[in-house]
């Protein structure tokens, strides 16, 4: 399970792991891969210092990156309350109106919202990069496409290289004329943002349409098989997100969330801008069908929706209300059956992967060689 890239940057196995939780982020790189944190909740410098600061102590000197949030187009001067006071008062009351259908229980007075999407915003991202490049990360991956030419220099300039996502090869090619170093091909299955073609369409597109810059493959991916596939497809690599949900070091703050994730199949999530305005594939929930109904006054724009239902969100994950919680996650909730740690996760990659090249060997006539 090595390519290239994989050596490159110095990790034992070309799985990048895409995580919202440092101590999965540190056991990815610990087991061989290499960890990604995703940056977009941490508003404050002193948070995400904390937890990288955590993340080196516990990496064992292995490689790690960042996965931050930032538009290619700055817009200036807009503050958070100027955003906030471009969401319709229809819009806010739909919000109250399907909390109190369900009972969803108000947060104590005083207390701020755990999930906000300002991290969204671009200087939010700016300010995470400030602190993030006083530490030695590898890469730094965009989830909105190319970030701005500043920024791809300023990484450039300290060794770091360079990751977008994208899911189609025309957005590939402007990564490329971007100066991106890696591109992630997010195909349909993905959780989180995705766009409209499937990874087997998607990934060999890609490969051909940025060569030589290196693919990694994303979404529907979570077996060593499926790991063969897609380097067999023409991928350096391959960049898993949802499969981390359900290890042991994540810190999702739901039990019962956890149990909707062990139990879904492959087909219970949505592509819905219910979370924040772009299409995203999460579980489909109460909270998704009320959204995606003709009789609701449909999502706003990014990052309206993101900021209108950020304290809903929370409160639905603190009380647990079950018919409404849930989380992006990709189709391949249906394999994510029982709780497993991070190294468990990697050996059980290695075996498929394993399997799959001795298969196609056998299949080739090269068994034993």
């Amino acid at each position: 399970m090595q390519t290239e890239l994989s050596k490159k940057l110095g990790v034992e196995y070309a799985v990048f792991g895409f995580t919202p939780f440092p101590a999965v982020a540190a056991a990815i790189s610990r087991a061989g891969g290499f960890g990604v944190l995703g940056a977009v909740r941490y508003t404050a410098h002193d948070e995400l210092k904390r937890d990288l600061d955590w993340i080196e102590t516990h990496v064992d000197g292995k490689p790690y990156g960042l996965d931050v949030v930032m538009p290619a187009k700055k817009v200036e001067g807009v503050t958070e309350a100027d955003v906030e006071a471009m969401i319709p008062e229809g819009h806010r009351q739909f919000v109250k109106d399907t909390l109190a259908k369900y009972g969803v229980p108000e947060l104590a007075e005083g207390e701020a919202s755990g999930w906000r999407i300002t991290g969204w915003m671009e200087q939010v991202a700016r300010n995470q990069l400030d602190v993030a490049f006083d530490y030695p990360i590898r890469l730094l991956a965009n989830a909105l496409g190319s970030p701005p030419a500043d920024v791809v220099a300023r990484a450039h300039d300290q060794d770091v290289l360079v990751a977008a996502l994208a899911g189609s090869a025309r957005h590939a090619v402007k990564h490329k004329e971007g100066g991106i170093d890696i591109v992630v091909a997010q195909g349909y299955e993905a959780g989180g943002h995705t766009g409209d073609i499937a990874s087997m369409v998607l990934t060999p597109e890609v490969v051909d349409a940025v060569d030589p810059l290196p693919v990694l493959a994303a979404g529907g991916i979570g077996s060593g098989q499926q790991v063969a596939a897609a380097l067999a497809l023409g991928a350096q690599g391959v960049w898993l997100g949802s499969l981390w949900l359900t290890t042991t070091e994540a810190e999702l703050p739901s039990p019962r969330l956890i149990e909707k994730l062990l139990a879904a199949g492959s087909g219970d999530t949505v592509r819905s801008r219910a979370l924040t305005g772009k299409p995203a594939r999460q579980l489909r929930t109460e909270w998704t069908d009320a959204w995606d109904s003709a009789d609701g006054p449909g999502t706003l724009p990014m990052p309206l929706q993101g900021l209108l239902v950020a304290d809903a969100v929370s409160r639905i994950q603190k009380y647990e209300v079950e018919p409404l919680l849930g989380t992006p996650v990709g189709q391949i909730v249906g394999r994510m059956t029982s709780e497993r740690s991070v190294q468990a996760v990697f050996d059980d990659l290695t075996r498929g992967f394993e399997k799959a090249v001795d298969r196609i060997n056998r299949i080739a006539g090269r068994s034993g060689q």
